[in-house]
């Protein structure tokens, strides 16, 4: 049998290929890619770490919308003529981000295949995860919604991405991922630790067993 086919996105290949238009940053905890109505004129590419993507309405109110890894894009609102951008990016923790101008990026998309399909790829898993999102927001309880959240940050179910430990992340922010408060997630987080869904110890273990918490219409009990 031949090699199993892959279309993962080496970066560091991608970056020495370059001509011009691409770059590598590294960014500390807390450090702002982009900011909310910045220029939209690049895309980028998380090689390592977490970016996490928050949205400020006009009334004040802040939400984070994603919290991506690596191997995920961002800022691909500008391929389809995004002035500025809708979101602000910032590092959970810290990362390595490539960064592709639009001219380059669309030059990218028309003469390599390879790339082309897993920049589609990623397009597609984004619209099912948006719809994901809008379904889980309406009808699922502030637990099951922690618990994908947990899930999700960990990478569950993305064929060999699956972290073994994620770095932790405060129940603030994930608060807001969830769109609750603080108190709540606490408790969840606590009656998920009672049950040995999670684990901390240097880091936040998410073991397979909290898909229990998402697989049953009333989670367990602690």
């Amino acid at each position: 049998m031949g090699r199993k086919r892959t279309t993962a996105f080496d970066a560091k290949i991608f970056l020495t290929k370059a001509r011009t238009g691409r770059s590598l940053s590294t960014y500390r905890k807390k450090q702002v890619v982009f900011v909310q109505g910045d220029h939209a004129d690049a895309v980028f590419y998380v090689e390592r770490g977490q970016i996490k993507l928050t949205v400020v309405s006009e009334q004040g109110r802040s939400a984070i919308v994603a919290v991506l890894g690596r191997g995920d894009f961002f800022g691909e609102g500008c391929l389809a003529g995004q002035p500025v951008r809708m979101a602000t990016a910032s590092a959970v923790t810290d990362a390595s981000v490539v960064r592709v101008e639009r001219r380059a990026m669309m030059e990218l998309l028309h003469a390599r295949s390879p790339f082309s399909e897993r920049f589609m790829a990623h397009l597609l898993a984004r619209n099912v995860r948006i719809e994901e999102d809008l379904v889980d927001q309406l009808f699922n309880s502030t637990e099951k919604r922690l618990a994908r959240v947990l899930l999700l940050l960990a990478r569950f179910g993305k064929e060999g991405a699956t972290e073994p430990m994620i770095p932790k992340i405060s129940q603030e922010v994930l608060a807001e991922m969830v769109g609750t408060t603080r108190p709540r997630v606490n408790e969840f987080m606590n009656k998920f630790r009672k049950l040995g869904f999670i684990q901390y110890n240097g880091g936040l273990h998410i073991h397979s067993s909290l898909l229990n918490v998402l697989l049953h219409d009333k989670p367990p009990a602690a």
